[in-house]
């Protein structure tokens, strides 16, 4: 069993074999559910395509091929290594 304990500002450290468990890691959403029995569940937030589709749409803008997306993620990524 994995315990943690309440902070006076009502946070709590996930253990980490919980964390492993769930593939939870730095920055992740998670959601509490809470049960009619009073139970509280933890259940990671987790994003399916269907849910972020179209998201990157802006009516009006052209749009471009793999091949220029793909150079400009290669040179944004090789700035970022300078």
């Amino acid at each position: 069993m994995a315990l943690a304990t309440l902070t006076s500002k009502g946070q709590v450290t996930i253990p980490k074999a919980v964390r492993d468990s769930l593939h939870l890691h730095a920055g992740d959403k998670v959601e509490f559910v809470i049960t009619e029995t009073k139970e509280a569940l933890l259940k990671p937030v987790t994003k399916k395509v269907d849910d972020v589709f179209g998201r990157l749409h802006k009516p009006g803008r052209k749009p471009i091929s793999i091949e220029k997306m793909d150079a400009g993620i290669k040179k944004k990524m090789q700035a970022n290594f300078k």
